[in-house]
This record gives structure tokens, C-alpha cells and sequence, in this order.
């Protein structure tokens, strides 16, 4: 706190030092309660609530990380009253940039209401502790000036207000590549379904089911489809939602092709049979691409790692056995 206060009055000249160090304490708590709040708020969720008398999937229940216990919810919906009329201070004012936001969040497989309050909450909790963190590091190096601390200062606040950025873009990354590992499967396992005489929609309750531990992203996508479509949602609009959630171009060419088929009154056994074989295909054209790909990827390690290691084993003595006999 000494060194806190010493910084203020080096900036202020003494002047309301006290002031303005209760003034920053006091915004600063209020600004980590409020984050804390918005944390906690993100396990509310109606939607998930309504679809859990349905059919509720294991990676979607809120539980305690410490204690294990599932999270009363009637709390939190009480505590997320009254911090929605203080929501308008922390989340952006841009629709554009919330909607870019929220979708990465629903790809990322963060299924809330309140998750964009809750994401914004993190970036300003980090803004504060990473900011104070480098303030305190500054007190090791009593050389630099208060400009200089500032300047550091802000920048770590700046990591810190990065930071949730780059983890969830991080998180979508894995999310939308274990989706894309585990289509391949699905699609044989919606052929088998169809084939065996099973409605689309029951198929796709199915397939949820039987992917449940080997691919649980996926299967959670499913079984939510299944639960919208016997909750009055279209088939081909709870598909679609499927598609802009995962947003891969496999599952939104897999939904245009059923609609189609749909529409025209064609067998969707043939369809999705056509569909395997014609994806199977691109899948192998497009490892032989990445095989193909592999020589011009080795050039540069082997330029940079492997060969000045041979030619220094290679040639170093033959130098060194010249050198030798020149002295």
C-alpha cells in the first residue's frame, strides 16, 4: 500500500494522493465484485433448464469444481436480477461485435443467456489482476521512473483484457476440430440408422446417444437438435442451428442436402448413402494433399536443424586437423 500511495503522490505531487488512492480502491473493488457477480450469473441458464425435462446432457450440468454439488439455479436467477440494469457498463455497445462474440462462445460449446455478461466480467477481472500483478513485479526494479510503471502497468492490463480472448478462441479451436474428427463417424452411423428403417428424427436421437463417450461434443449437439425438433422447432431449422453452432461446411452441406431431398421426395437413405461416399472421398483427397504437402514442409527444418548439424560433425574436424597444421 506504501508503494502504492508513494506512486500516486510522484504523479500527483502530493496533492489528494489519499483521495485519489481511496478513490481507485474503491472502484477497483466495486468493478471485482461486479466481475465476480457476472461469474457467477453464467451458470443460469433457461434454456438448458427447459430442455432438461426433455432429455438433459451430462456436459451441460453446473457443478461446484471444489465440492462436485450441482448449483441451485433459483439463487443465481436471484442474484442476476439485479445485476442486469448494471449489464450496460461492462458489455459492448456494438451489436456487431456481441454477435461475433456470442457465436464464438456457442461454438466453444458455452451454452447461456448470461455468457457474454460473464465472458466481459473475466476480460475485466483479468484487466485488474494482471495490472496489479505487474505493479507489484515494478517494486523489485527501483530504477524506473512512475511513467515507466505506468506504462508497464498498462500494458499487462492490456494482456490481461487479451487474455480471455485468446483462451476462448482457443477453446473454439479445439471444440469446432473435435466436432470435425467425429462427423465422420456420425455420418456412417446416420446411414446404418436409415437404413435400418429409423425415422430421421429418431436417427438423430440415436446417433446423439451412441456418441455420447466417445464424442461428447457432438453428441450434445445432437441430442440438443433432437430435443428442439419434439419441442416444436422445424427439423431443417433445428439442423441449421446445428450448423451456425459448429459452423462447419460438412454439417451445412449434410443439412442442404437434406432439405433438398426433403423437399423433392427423394429416399434419404440414398441421399445421406451418396453423401458418405462423396465426403469419404474429399476426406482422402484431402489427406493425400497434406501428404503431398510434407516434402515442402521439411525444407526448412532440415535447413535449419538437421544440416548445420551434419556438416559441423561432417566437416568440423577435417577444419580443425587444417587449422592445426597451418599453426
Amino acid at each position: 500500500m506504501g508503494y502504492l500511495l508513494e506512486l500516486i503522490a510522484s504523479l500527483t505531487d502530493g496533492d489528494g494522493s489519499r483521495l485519489i488512492f481511496v478513490v481507485l480502491v474503491a472502484g477497483a473493488v466495486f468493478a471485482l465484485g461486479l466481475s465476480g457477480a457476472y461469474v457467477v450469473t453464467a451458470f443460469t441458464n433457461p434454456l438448458n433448464r427447459r430442455l432438461s425435462g426433455l432429455e438433459k446432457p451430462a456436459e451441460w450440468e453446473v457443478t461446484d469444481a471444489s465440492t462436485g454439488k450441482t448449483l441451485d439455479k433459483s439463487k443465481l436467477e436471484y442474484t442476476d436480477k439485479y445485476l442486469s440494469k448494471l449489464s450496460k457498463y461492462v458489455l459492448p455497445h456494438n451489436d456487431k461485435e456481441a454477435s461475433k462474440i456470442q457465436l464464438q462462445l456457442i461454438r466453444a460449446g458455452v451454452h447461456s443467456d448470461t455468457s457474454i455478461k460473464t465472458f466481459f466480467a473475466l476480460k475485466t477481472i483479468g484487466m485488474m489482476i494482471f495490472g496489479f500483478i505487474v505493479m507489484m513485479i515494478t517494486r523489485w526494479f527501483p530504477e524506473l521512473s512512475s511513467m515507466q510503471i505506468l506504462l508497464y502497468v498498462f500494458c499487462g492490463a492490456f494482456i490481461g483484457f487479451l487474455s480471455p480472448n485468446m483462451a476462448l478462441d482457443r477453446m473454439e479451436t479445439r471444440r469446432v476440430r473435435c466436432i470435425r474428427n467425429a462427423f465422420p463417424d456420425a455420418l456412417d452411423l446416420f446411414v446404418v440408422c436409415v437404413e435400418a428403417g429409423l425415422g430421421l428424427d429418431v436417427t438423430i436421437q440415436r446417433v446423439g446417444k451412441e456418441l455420447e463417450v466417445s464424442h461428447p461434443e457432438l453428441s450434445g449437439e445432437l441430442i440438443l437438435v433432437s430435443s428442439e425438433i419434439r419441442m416444436g422447432v422445424g427439423r431443417i431449422d433445428a439442423l441449421r442451428g446445428m450448423a451456425i453452432r459448429t459452423g462447419l461446411d460438412e454439417i451445412r452441406g449434410l443439412v442442404a442436402l437434406i432439405d433438398q431431398s426433403v423437399r423433392f421426395g427423394t429416399g434419404i437413405a440414398e441421399t445421406l448413402r451418396v453423401y458418405s461416399e462423396d465426403f469419404r472421398d474429399r476426406r482422402t483427397q484431402q489427406a493425400e494433399e497434406e501428404a503431398a504437402k510434407i516434402g515442402t514442409k521439411l525444407i526448412f527444418p532440415l535447413t535449419f536443424c538437421i544440416w548445420p548439424a551434419f556438416f559441423l560433425v561432417a566437416i568440423g574436424p577435417a577444419i580443425l586437423g587444417i587449422m592445426e597444421v597451418f599453426e
